[in-house]
């Protein structure tokens, strides 16, 4: 009996992480041994970039569900957000406002934005974290003119690090904030002025983990990252901030551009960070119109040091 082929092809983006992948009809519904490559192949890569999906909001959603159980915008239309998306599973990150007008610099939704542009991994302020993240764009600046998407290798950056350091970390709890990186990307905002992250239910998770799908040591850290359980402030902000600088190195980053429409990247938040590229050339003058779906982390260390089933989740105005 002869093996079917592998569907998926991968060119690698970097040498040690994230790849260029083909071979799937996003047209027709994705076979689930189709998605099971997939997921192979994120174990792997941890970024893979999708070129001209024809993906809708409604495909987009689909396939998402494919992988898990998917996180919603709730908790920002209760605190007064618009949603403009048609479907609660669709996070709106991109630069435009509930009428897809361009945000002004001093809106609330620019400021609270801000943060995306911190190294960081999605919901690692929740108490149960996110999975994977499949980001679509619907309308990209032209070419040149910025708007990237970078992510780092958090696999690599652990296993580079001296062992003493290793050492240090072992058993370490960091607690999350969405307030904080919102704070840390815009300490000037005055809508910010009187948060205090100290107020609101922090997310605890491992520093140091396993990513069960490769079997590799992981470093999950993110801007989100406020303290450190059982240091003092100072001193768990210094080794947070260490951490993170070591980790955005160059050695450890690569930047994917969007080209076109229906480009799809889908990264795990718990091997890999992010960021958006802040002060390209279109910023003021194109919309950069992007809706990414979250899945939620399957893994045993989804819920971290948090309550199991804890229905809180932080959001945004």
């Amino acid at each position: 009996m002869r093996t079917a082929l592998p569907t998926l092809k991968c060119m690698p983006l970097h040498p040690t992480f994230a790849a260029e992948a083909s071979g799937i009809d996003f047209s027709l519904p994705v076979p689930p041994e189709v998605v099971d490559e997939v997921k192979a192949a994120m174990a792997k890569y941890g970024v893979l970039v999708f070129r001209k999906t024809c993906l809708t909001d409604e495909t987009h959603v689909a396939f998402s569900r494919m992988f898990g159980e998917l996180d919603d915008v709730t908790p920002y239309t209760q605190l007064g957000r618009k949603h403009r998306c048609v479907y609660d599973e669709l996070f709106d990150v991109s630069n435009m406002d509930e009428f897809g007008e361009i945000v002004k610099p001093d809106s609330t939704r620019y400021l609270m934005g801000l943060g995306n542009s911190l190294f960081h991994c999605d919901s690692a302020f929740n108490p149960r974290r996110a999975g994977y993240s499949l980001l679509l764009a619907h309308e990209v600046p032209p070419p040149g003119m910025g708007g990237n998407t970078e992510f780092a290798d958090t696999r690599q950056a652990y296993a580079d690090l001296p062992q003493e350091t290793k050492d240090k970390l072992v058993g370490l709890v960091t607690k999350n904030s969405l307030w904080h990186s919102r704070k840390k990307a815009a300490p000037y905002a005055e809508i910010l002025k009187n948060i205090r992250p100290e107020d609101y239910p922090f997310s605890r998770h491992y520093l140091v983990q396993t990513h069960e799908p490769s079997g590799r040591t992981n470093l999950y850290i993110a801007a989100h990252a406020h303290s450190i359980d059982g240091l003092p402030l100072a001193s768990g902000q210094a080794l947070i901030d260490e951490l993170l600088s070591h980790a955005s190195q160059p050695q450890y980053v690569t930047s994917v551009e969007w080209h076109d429409p229906g480009d799809l990247v889908i990264w795990d938040n718990t091997c890999v960070m992010h960021r958006a590229v802040s002060g390209g050339a279109y910023e003021g003058k194109f919309r950069r119109d992007m809706r990414r779906t979250t899945v939620h982390d399957g893994s045993s260390y989804n819920w971290g040091l948090n309550e199991v089933g804890a229905t809180w989740r932080a959001g945004l105005p």
